[in-house]
C-alpha cells in the first residue's frame, strides 16, 4: 500500500524546504522528494541556492572582498600590512563548510517538523500521485491530497563553449576553481557573470566579460547600471557589450574564444572560461505525459497569481514558474502555496521583489526603473542622494553610489527604489517595506532615520523627491 500525504514537495532548495517547513507546521502531513546525493549517497538539501548558488558564492565574495580591503583601502585606515597573500584552497575549504553546515541544518528543521525526505527523483503523475525513483533505479509512488513542484532551475550551456573539465565552467564549476587564473573569460554580464568576474579580479585574474546585448544591465535602472558599468571598469573587469561568442577551441591549459562585435571577429585567450548565459526551468522527466500540467511557451509551468497550475491541487513555484529566478521570490511562494493549502487567505505582492547583484559595491532595487515609468508614460519625480555626501559612508571610506527614490507625481506613492552602494541590499529592504505598505515619499520623509547610518541616504532621497534633501544642493526650486 502506498503512503499518502495531504502535501509532497518535489524539490528541497529554498522554494521547497520552506514550503515543507510551513505545510508541517500547520498539521499537514508533508513529504519532500529530493534526488540530489553526494558522493556517499545522502541526499543533499537546500538546492542551487545553498550548494552552488547563492551562499557559496556570497562566501567567496566575502573573502575575496577583504583581501582586496588589504590592498589599498587599509591604508586610507592608517592600517600598514606587510604581503598578503590569499590561499584559495582554504577559500574554498571554508566556502564548502558554511555549505555543509546550512544544510545539515535544514535536515535538523525537517526532523523538528517532522517533514518526511524522501530520497529520489520525483515526477509528476495523473491523480496527484508522485513517482519517486532511488538512486539504485527502485520506484515508489506515493499518494497526495495536494502536490507542491519547486524542481528549480539548470545553468543554460550554449553550443559555441561546451562545458570542458576545469577549462570551460558554468557557474557551478566556477565555484570549484581552486587556483587564480592569470586570464579568465566570462560569457554573459548578468548577475553570476559580474559576481564570478568580481571574485576573481580582486585575486588578481585579468578579466574580460563578454556581454551579447549591446546594453551593460538593461533590467536594471539605467543610472545605477551606468554607475556600475564604471566602477567595475575601474576594478579591473574589461566589460565587452555586443560581443556575441561564436566558438571556443582549447588550445592544453588555455582556452581560444572566438566572438563578434561591431568591429567583426575578435579573439581572446583566457585559462579559464566561465558561461554565465542564465538559467532554465528544470523540467525534464519531472510531468508524466497524462497528469495535466502545463507548460508555457518558454518552457515554464504555468500558473495564476497564487502559483495554481492547470491541475486542481497542484501547485508549482520558484525557478520552475514565471517571474525572476531569485531564492526569495521562491520562498515567499512556498509560504504562500502551503498557507493556501490550509485554507487560509494568502498573496504575494509580485511589485515588492528586491533584486540584488552582489558586486562591491551592490547593486539593489525593487519596483518599477525610471525607463519603465517613461515607457508607461506614468508622471513621477525622482530624489537621489550620493553616498560621498554621507557622514557614515565617509568614515567608513566607502563612498561610491547612491540611491535613488522614484515617486508617483500626483499620488506621492513609491513606486521605485534604485541603489549602487556598499550595503544596497541591506538598504533595499527599508524601500521594499515601505512599498508593501503603500507609503509616500512624505511618509519616508517624516521618519526618522538614526545618526550617523549609511540608511540616512534613504531618507535623504526621499527628501529629494521634493527639493528637500539637507545634505546635498537641492536641485527643484521651491
Amino acid at each position: 500500500m502506498s503512503q499518502k500525504f495531504d502535501v509532497v514537495v518535489i524539490g528541497a532548495g529554498p522554494g521547497g524546504y520552506v514550503a515543507a517547513i510551513r505545510a508541517a507546521q500547520l498539521g499537514l502531513k508533508t513529504a519532500c522528494v529530493e534526488k540530489w546525493v553526494d558522493d556517499k549517497g545522502a541526499t543533499i538539501l537546500g538546492g542551487t541556492c545553498l550548494n552552488v548558488g547563492c551562499i557559496p558564492s556570497k562566501a567567496l565574495l566575502d573573502s575575496t572582498h577583504k583581501y582586496h580591503m588589504t590592498h589599498g583601502e587599509f591604508e586610507a585606515h592608517g592600517i600598514k600590512t606587510g604581503k598578503v597573500t590569499m590561499d584559495v584552497p582554504a577559500m574554498i575549504a571554508r566556502k564548502d563548510q558554511i555549505v555543509k553546515n546550512l544544510t545539515g541544518g535544514i535536515t535538523g528543521l525537517f526532523k523538528a517538523n517532522g517533514v518526511t525526505l524522501l530520497s529520489g527523483k520525483g515526477k509528476v503523475l495523473a491523480g496527484k500521485q508522485v513517482e519517486v525513483t532511488k538512486a539504485d533505479g527502485s520506484t515508489e509512488v506515493v499518494d497526495a491530497e495536494n502536490i507542491i513542484i519547486a524542481a528549480g532551475s539548470v545553468p543554460v550551456n550554449i553550443p559555441p563553449a561546451p562545458l570542458t573539465d576545469g577549462l570551460i565552467v558554468d557557474n557551478e564549476g566556477a565555484l570549484q576553481i581552486t587556483k587564480t587564473p592569470k586570464r579568465l573569460g566570462v560569457i554573459g554580464a548578468g548577475v553570476i557573470g559580474l559576481e564570478m568576474g568580481s571574485i576573481w579580479a580582486r585575486l588578481g585574474s585579468e578579466v574580460t566579460v563578454l556581454e551579447a546585448m549591446e546594453e551593460f544591465l538593461p533590467f536594471a535602472d539605467k543610472d545605477v547600471a551606468k554607475e556600475s558599468q564604471k566602477i567595475l571598469g575601474k576594478q579591473g573587469l574589461d566589460i565587452k557589450l555586443g560581443a556575441r561568442v561564436t566558438g571556443t577551441e582549447v588550445k592544453g591549459k588555455a582556452v581560444k574564444v572566438q566572438y563578434t562585435d561591431a568591429n567583426g571577429e575578435q579573439e581572446i585567450t583566457v585559462d579559464t572560461l566561465i558561461v554565465a548565459v542564465g538559467r532554465r526551468p528544470y523540467t525534464e522527466g519531472l510531468l508524466a505525459g497524462d497528469c495535466g500540467v502545463e507548460l508555457d511557451e518558454r518552457g515554464f509551468i504555468s500558473v495564476d497569481g497564487q502559483c495554481r497550475t492547470s491541475v486542481p491541487g497542484v501547485y508549482a513555484i520558484g525557478d520552475v514558474v514565471r517571474g525572476p529566478m531569485l531564492a526569495h521570490k521562491a520562498s515567499e511562494e512556498g509560504i504562500m502555496v502551503a498557507d493556501i493549502i490550509h485554507g487560509h487567505k494568502a498573496q504575494m505582492n509580485y511589485d515588492c521583489i528586491p533584486g540584488i547583484i552582489y558586486t562591491h559595491p551592490e547593486l539593489a532595487w525593487v519596483g518599477k526603473s525610471e525607463q519603465q515609468l517613461k515607457a508607461e508614460g506614468v508622471k513621477y519625480k525622482v530624489g537621489k542622494f550620493p553616498f560621498a555626501a554621507s557622514g557614515r559612508a565617509m568614515a567608513s571610506h566607502d563612498t561610491e553610489g547612491f540611491v535613488k527614490l522614484i515617486a508617483c507625481e500626483e499620488t506621492d506613492r513609491i513606486l521605485g527604489c534604485h541603489i549602487v552602494g556598499g550595503l544596497a541590499g541591506e538598504l533595499i529592504a527599508q524601500a521594499v517595506i515601505a512599498m508593501e505598505f503603500g507609503s509616500s515619499a512624505e511618509d519616508l520623509q517624516l521618519t526618522v532615520f538614526a545618526h550617523p547610518t549609511v540608511s540616512e541616504a534613504v531618507h535623504e532621497a526621499a527628501l529629494a523627491c521634493d527639493g528637500h534633501a539637507i545634505h546635498v544642493a537641492n536641485r527643484k526650486k521651491r
